[in-house]
């Protein structure tokens, strides 16, 4: 007797197409690139060191894309876009959607990094007599760029502790110099990040007066990769590639052991530093929620009139 064997439909229809369900994504995975080749800019090393690395490893190469990256430096990442200098720009999330507000035509290429305990912090000298948030009514904060993420996460800081934001009085200083200019009473506290915190501590005794990453800024996006929109629509299959390695990327670097084995090898910092650094977290896609709260938290400081959707900056979003 000949035994009827059940099988099941999407099995059949694997059968009889050849190519099943996906072929549809295959086949655009087929179609080649746009381009083989991008310029990515980079800026702070621990928050692109996923993407250091992955460069460094060979990893988009494999896949059949060459990413060029270029060390932004104190140079604007995203005038660098406008002026054609990169095809992908690393910028602090609160400069690209200040910018895309302004009219910018900007795409998100990737989320880079995300804050977390003791990753930004206010700091001052161990010899400091600022040693609570509420001491001082108006404080002087130094700050890398006004109306960027110091500022936002130090009035935050400082609001939760009583201090009216309004009375702070911020100065713009390099983080290289943020220790000199406490030296210099040039400021009562100073906002800064890793690995700045850490060799403060190591190298002059400093010592952190709040943790930046609580309340409103508890797990903040800090940073992410931009695209202009122009470039986004001529682009797609080669920016999506450039997202799925990224996001590989990123995820890998969610094991701390993993950045702080490859941080001095990718950067300039030692191999103590990087084992005694705070870090955050590499998010592997774009998440337009999470990145929702930075627009708002600049919404609710002044920073931008209109409230902001970043829903309009993502991939597949229909804007230009």
């Amino acid at each position: 007797m000949v035994r009827r064997v059940a099988i099941p439909l999407t099995a059949f229809l694997l059968a009889v197409t050849g190519c099943g369900v996906f072929s549809g994504e295959k086949a655009a995975e087929q179609q080649p690139l746009e381009r083989t080749t991008l310029r990515v800019g980079v800026g702070s090393a621990i928050d692109t060191a996923p993407l250091r690395l992955a460069v460094s490893e060979g990893r988009f190469q494999a896949a059949g894309l060459r990413v060029e990256l270029v060390d932004q430096g104190q140079n604007d990442g995203l005038k660098q876009l406008t002026d054609g200098q990169l095809d992908v720009a690393f910028a602090s999330d609160v400069a690209m959607f200040r910018a895309s507000a302004s009219g910018s035509s900007l795409q998100l290429q990737g989320e880079a990094y995300t804050s977390g305990s003791n990753t930004m912090a206010l700091v001052t000298l161990a010899d400091s007599k600022y040693t609570e948030p509420s001491n001082k009514k108006t404080p002087s904060i130094a700050v890398n760029m006004l109306d960027d993420l110091g500022t936002l996460a130090a009035r935050s800081t400082l609001g939760t502790a009583g201090v009216d934001k309004a009375k702070i009085k911020f100065v713009s200083r390099p983080f290289e110099q943020m220790t000199q200019v406490l030296k210099d009473k040039g400021a009562d506290a100073a906002w800064m990040i890793e690995p700045f915190i850490t060799k403060a501590e190591k190298e002059f005794g400093a010592r952190i007066l709040a943790d930046g990453a609580r309340g409103a800024t508890l797990e903040l996006p800090v940073s992410s990769y931009a695209s202009s929109g122009l470039f986004a629509q001529a682009n797609p299959r080669t920016l999506a590639l450039f997202r799925r390695i990224l996001g590989e990327a990123q995820q890998r670097a969610n094991d701390p052991a993993v950045v702080r084995a490859a941080l001095p090898r990718i950067s300039d910092i030692d191999a103590t530093t990087a084992s005694l650094i705070s870090l955050g977290t590499y998010p592997s896609t774009l998440n337009g929620v999470r990145l929702q709260r930075v627009a708002d938290l600049m919404h609710s400081n002044g920073v931008l009139a209109d409230r902001f959707d970043v829903q309009a900056l993502l991939p597949g979003s229909g804007a230009p």
